[in-house]
């Protein structure tokens, strides 16, 4: 996706574009329109929440059926999701996924994905400029006396 050197993408770029991609997952392959989905990178790991993560008829079947079904239905769901999204993190990354946890909260309708990969993408992306001025060393020992 961000291949070329004079491309590298920023550490929220790469962020968003991962949001997008995963929206546009659920989108075609569930059908389903998710609220928000916020993914965060932290050295070698990759978080992923996605809201309103539950489709129509799970919402359906949560009010008229028993919880046990809907629990067993969206499990499968996420099977089949979390090695969909293996692949696309893989390719967005250029990195390999190690390992990947994840759970859906049917009462709060979240779904959640902590990925491990293979190494930090530090090496591949650019660095964002930082919002707040850092404190210099001489202002950090003026502050520990």
């Amino acid at each position: 996706m961000f291949q070329q050197d004079s491309q590298k993408p920023t550490r929220g770029q790469l962020e968003r574009s991962l949001s997008q991609c995963i929206q546009k997952l659920y989108r075609e392959h569930l059908g389903h329109a998710t609220g928000k989905v916020t993914c965060q990178l932290m050295e070698d790991k990759l978080t992923i929440v996605i809201e309103s993560s539950l489709t129509q008829p799970e919402q359906l079947l949560l009010e008229e059926s028993s919880l046990e079904k809907v629990e067993k239905i969206r499990a499968d769901l996420d099977t089949i999701i979390r090695k969909k999204l293996i692949g696309l993190v893989e390719e967005t990354m250029q990195l390999q996924v190690l390992d990947v946890m994840g759970d859906t909260t049917l009462k709060t309708e979240r779904t959640g994905f902590i990925i491990v990969l293979s190494d930090n993408p530090q090496h591949f992306m650019m660095r964002e400029k930082s919002a707040k001025p850092q404190k210099s060393e001489s202002w950090l020992k003026a502050d520990s006396e």
